[in-house]
């Protein structure tokens, strides 16, 4: 009898709690919502999830939406995308807000992707800078700028983990590390979102895709994806947490399936770890007629992928109108309750609420914004920066560079004079015609060069390429004179230079979505020009342009020098110049490891030892290694040189040992041992020597970006506590185990292992 009156007793307090949870929540309900929801029919609730786009722009499918001013007026449009510029937005924000029964004003989207006129480097290339600050600046800028064009919602920013090459929207993230990805998540956020929704300047940020997108099944583009939660939590999930900690907006669902569901349907994904685990308050949004594709998916008809999506915790639907043409149905059949919409409807309206929207709809209007925000020179100068702090120097051959203002130089390769490469995939905003070429660059930078230009290679050859890349555009133009010829022009220039700067590498819709590729070499006819280059005897530059790690094995054995500058946006052409005459010493370091080939992948330095490791120093029988090449990849993570050279002393830890409430810090001084001033990237990493499942060979923790000048010496130290020694268990709870960790400090993952401590 105790017994059970202990636990009535117990569930009468738990009942208390609910309810105490259930007031707190109902509490913080924001008036004007409420208000507004308790005036709405269903079809008006169903209206604004509803998001639509008129055309014109970059579309991620064949669906354009059709009759838009109309739907608006009938008060079926929540949010529009893919229409900018103050007098457009105004127009449609009227029809909202005037000949709508209630005037809710529409949220207005933008893919955002890497700057808006401003272009900046695609978003791989920027997070080679390491920098923080100046990634959070550029989305600062991204956001001035667009909002002064009337967008107050980006779709961006773009965190999946990638570590296949092969997949296209590898250009889009931050590489391959979680720990680094979180922290490049968190800078973009509150670049875009600030600290003050209301202010006219920032706009809501949307973290993308959601969830696992970028672990696509053989590197292709919108396939299946599967994986244990181990490696989910892990591995995968912890930018787009980072995002959510960081007060994200709104979050977008990704187009592949998780546990065998697509994520826009997935209730496991959006509702019990998206906001019941994670607590997110804002809305999700589903990617371009992803919740229409989930019938090819094989789980119903429309109006069953619909309900299924609302029901798993989808709010807005983009572009297939599947919400708008069903869900009043599915409600009439009781497989969706009013309730569950009028939920979704109260997280668009809160964030249109926090926006500011209500109070003045046309606050992102005003037409002296633009001249004035928009690729100011300002601005310029800084994606300028931004580039130049993004390019990897991958390999040094006889002190070539820099070069020297006054040389003769033979620029060479389909890719110098290339106003349309420069930008860079998912740049729908920018504009390619105001993009600075590296020939235009060379003349800016350095006037008194005598510079000869030839294109001597078409970028490709493959005329099936070709063909399927000029779907996009004319970003493979095939020159109409034979390869013969080109080659023959570039080996005159070639011969009649002190050195030879050869611009090759893969063309803009070469990466990106639906940009997956079976091998990551260079094209065979850019190949054989760079050959031929080297055979003159002539110092050769390699300057080289890709939106995603490329297979190098062959151009890394030539005497050349190799300088990776991904696509580097509006100022590309002044960036590599000032990199390449030394007014800038390069600083970048990858962020996703270069593989030695294909087979290989998936290639990344926090892969896992085996029961059976391989040394690589010699070939073991029946260890975990390949027969034909080492394990290791060509360019590992972290990786980066520098004009100069620097000199890591001893690595040291403060103590043996510390316990959950402790802390250890870890120094070692970094020397400038070469000829230039430069900046380096300098990393932490730890291995957990013993744990409840098997840990990873090293994982990154912590980094610092310093400056020095030649002969100088400064001492870097990281601070270690039990929450960067926390992983996810077999149980997913977020555990740090006691015992023993290695540490390492250098410049890049290569770093051997120092010494250790202990967790007590």
């Amino acid at each position: 009898m105790h017994i059970q009156t202990k636990m009535k007793k117990t569930l009468l307090s738990i009942s208390f709690f609910l309810a105490f949870c259930l007031l707190a929540k109902a509490q913080e309900r924001i008036p004007k919502v409420e208000e507004l929801l308790g005036k709405m029919t269903l079809e008006e609730k169903i209206g604004q999830l509803n998001l639509l786009t008129p055309g014109g722009g970059v579309a991620t499918g064949a669906v354009v939406s059709k009759n838009v001013e109309d739907k608006i007026k009938a008060g079926n449009v929540g949010g529009l995308f893919g229409v900018s510029g103050p007098d457009k937005i105004r127009i449609a924000q009227e029809y909202a807000v005037n000949d709508t029964r209630l005037g809710i004003p529409l949220l207005i989207g933008s893919d955002v992707i890497h700057g808006y006129k401003t272009t900046f480097p695609i978003p791989l290339g920027s997070a080679a800078s390491w920098d923080m600050d100046m990634l959070e600046k550029s989305a600062q800028i991204a956001a001035k700028e667009a909002t002064a064009d009337g967008i107050n919602w980006n779709f961006s920013p773009m965190v999946d983990i990638a570590r296949d090459p092969r997949w296209g929207r590898i250009a889009e993230g931050a590489g391959e590390d979680p720990y680094l990805g979180s922290r490049i998540a968190e800078a973009y956020v509150k670049g875009y979102q600030g600290t003050d929704l209301t202010q006219p300047q920032t706009m809501l940020a949307t973290v993308k895709h959601f969830a696992l997108y970028g672990a696509a099944e053989g590197g292709r583009d919108y396939n299946s994806v599967d994986m244990s939660r181990v490696k989910m939590f892990n591995e995968y999930l912890p930018p787009y947490k980072a995002a959510v900690d960081a007060g994200v907006a709104s979050v977008m669902s990704s187009f592949n399936d998780v546990d065998g569901v697509p994520a826009s349907g997935n209730k496991w994904l959006l509702t019990d770890l998206l906001r019941d685990r994670w607590n997110f308050d804002g809305f999700v949004v589903s990617d371009y007629t992803s919740v229409n594709e989930m019938i090819a998916h094989g789980l119903g008809d429309l109006q069953e992928v619909s309900a299924l999506s609302i029901n798993a915790g989808l709010d807005m639907d983009m572009v297939g109108e599947g919400f708008l043409t069903t869900l009043k149905k599915s409600v009439e059949e009781g497989t969706v309750s009013e309730e569950t919409i009028t939920i979704a409807c109260r997280r668009i309206l809160e964030a249109k609420y926090k926006l500011g929207l209500f109070d003045d709809p046309y606050k992102y209007l005003d037409n002296k914004r633009p001249d004035a925000d928009i690729l100011s020179e300002e601005n310029r100068a800084f994606a300028r920066e931004v580039a130049k702090h993004s390019f990897v120097l991958l390999k040094k051959h006889n002190n070539v560079l820099p070069l020297k203002k006054n040389a003769k130089i033979a620029l060479v390769g389909p890719l110098a004079d290339s106003r349309e490469n420069m930008l860079g995939t998912w740049a729908p905003t920018g504009d390619v015609s105001l993009a600075v070429t590296i020939k235009e660059g060379f003349k800016n930078v350095a006037p008194d060069a005598q510079v000869t230009y030839s294109k001597g290679a078409n970028i490709t050859n493959d005329t099936i390429l070709a063909k399927n890349v000029n779907v996009f555009g004319e970003r493979v133009s095939i020159s109409k004179d034979s390869p013969d010829a080109l080659l023959k022009s570039a080996l005159n220039a070639a011969n009649a230079a002190d050195v030879v700067v050869a611009v090759i590498g893969e063309a803009t819709e070469m990466t990106g979505e639906a940009a997956s590729r079976t091998t990551l070499k260079i094209d065979e006819s850019q190949k054989k020009m760079l050959r031929e280059l080297v055979k003159t005897g002539k110092p050769v530059v390699a300057v080289l342009m890709s939106g995603r790690p490329l297979n190098i094995s062959e151009e890394m054995d030539m005497p050349i020098s190799i300088l990776q500058v991904w696509h580097p946006g509006v100022e590309a052409g002044n960036a590599i110049a000032d990199v390449l005459f030394g007014d800038y010493n390069p600083s970048g370091k990858l962020t996703v490891s270069w593989p030695r080939s294909v087979g290989q992948i998936p290639v990344y330095y926090s892969m896992k030892n085996t029961g059976r490791p391989s040394s690589q120093k010699e070939f073991e029988k029946f260890k975990s290694r390949y027969l034909d090449m080492p394990n290791s990849p060509l360019l590992p993570f972290g990786y980066g040189l520098s004009y100069t050279t620097f000199e890591y002393g001893k690595v040291t830890a403060s103590a043996d040992s510390m316990t959950e409430n402790g802390s250890i810090t870890i120094k070692t001084t970094v020397t400038n041992t070469g000829n230039y001033d430069g900046e380096e990237v300098v990393q932490l990493y730890l291995h957990d020597k013993v744990r409840s499942i098997t840990p990873p060979m090293k994982e990154l923790k912590g980094f610092q970006k310093i400056s020095l000048k030649k002969g100088e010496s400064k001492e870097v130290t990281f601070e270690i506590t039990a929450e960067d020694l926390k992983f996810y268990n077999s149980q997913l709870d977020f555990v740090a185990e006691p015992g023993e960790f290695e540490f390492a400090v250098g410049g890049s993952s290569d770093a051997e292992m120092a010494g250790s401590f202990t967790l007590e």
